[in-house]
């Protein structure tokens, strides 16, 4: 069984408009709402591969109880932690005679720590084996040492840790062996302190979380493709050729059907190439791949052995 952990889930809101004036109404030409965060990404990704799993985080007010009603729609069972306050609503306008999109987060609500310990106490009950992904931000009120926890956790429980965050705190988790973590250029840049622009040198600081202790690191490359590297091989694999929309989701689905082809059964060289068209598919559309396009994208795609890693 997989489990997602989303701590600071939200609804996003998306706007076309064209043009954004201020101090005046500006009316949209095209609206639309869709359920985020990016555990709760990876449950509908898996759950469009015909695989189950169960939604962990927290939820807040009547957006909170959106997403869990989304997610129950789609037939996931979600066991979030209700608390005050309400999940937060993000706004992404997109300004037509522009070509600019504004983009609006917010933080989120306080999460306080008797929450968060019935959050540890959930995790604590996952069986032996099972995998455990947690995506994304913290809200207000938990500290990023709350990875460390769930490492630990993970570690003690033989429960195999995915991790896809920013926090600093994700190299204090290597202690623990995590099964996986999903960084892209920017968050490798920021963990080690270095400004790491070239692909060899990414991939070379990838190669240092395997070598600290984590299992394998998917590298997210964005327009350029991902890179796998784990202790025996590096693997690389180009994107495909198509107009981008929306990135935002296109690294959950990345890592979400990169996970359940891997339960499926499926090599590491044709789960990385899936992957890398499934998280295509979603950047060339509004909303997350329904998986139409997606064999037709990996024919684009080819995955190299780049190196042995012995």
């Amino acid at each position: 069984m997989i489990y997602t952990v989303t701590m600071n889930p939200a609804i996003d809101l998306f706007c076309q408009t064209r043009e954004l004036v201020p101090k005046r109404v500006n009316r949209t030409t095209k609206d639309d709402i869709q359920p985020n965060g990016k555990g709760v990404n990876i449950s509908f990704i898996l759950r469009q591969l015909g695989i189950d799993s169960v939604a962990y985080g927290f939820s807040a007010g009547f957006t909170g109880a959106f997403i869990q009603e989304a997610l129950t729609e789609k037939k996931i069972r979600e066991d979030f932690v209700r608390v005050d306050g309400m999940t937060r609503i993000n706004v992404f306008i997109n300004v037509e005679n522009q070509q600019t999109e504004y983009k609006v987060v917010n933080p989120g609500p306080v999460v306080e720590l008797d929450a968060q310990a019935e959050l540890l106490a959930k995790i604590e009950q996952i069986d032996r084996g099972d995998t455990l992904c947690v995506s994304g931000s913290l809200p207000q009120g938990c500290s990023p040492t709350i990875l460390v926890d769930i490492a630990a956790i993970c570690h003690r429980r033989g429960i195999r840790l995915v991790m896809d965050t920013s926090y600093r705190e994700v190299l204090a988790c290597l202690a623990y062996q995590p099964y996986l973590l999903k960084p892209n250029e920017e968050e490798l840049s920021e963990w080690f302190g270095e400004t790491l622009a070239d692909e060899a040198e990414l991939i070379e600081y990838a190669q240092k979380l395997v070598s600290e202790g984590c299992q394998q690191v998917l590298l997210s490359l964005g327009s350029e493709g991902a890179v796998l590297i784990d202790g025996e091989v590096i693997l690389r694999g180009n994107a495909p050729n198509g107009q981008v929309v929306n990135t935002a989701c296109a690294g959950d689905t990345l890592l979400g059907t990169f996970l359940g082809c891997r339960m499926q059964g499926c090599s590491k060289e044709e789960s990385l190439k899936q992957a890398i068209a499934a998280g295509s598919s979603t950047a060339f559309r509004e909303g997350l791949t329904d998986f139409s396009d997606t064999d037709a994208l990996a024919q684009q795609i080819t995955i190299k052995r780049m190196e042995e890693n012995k």
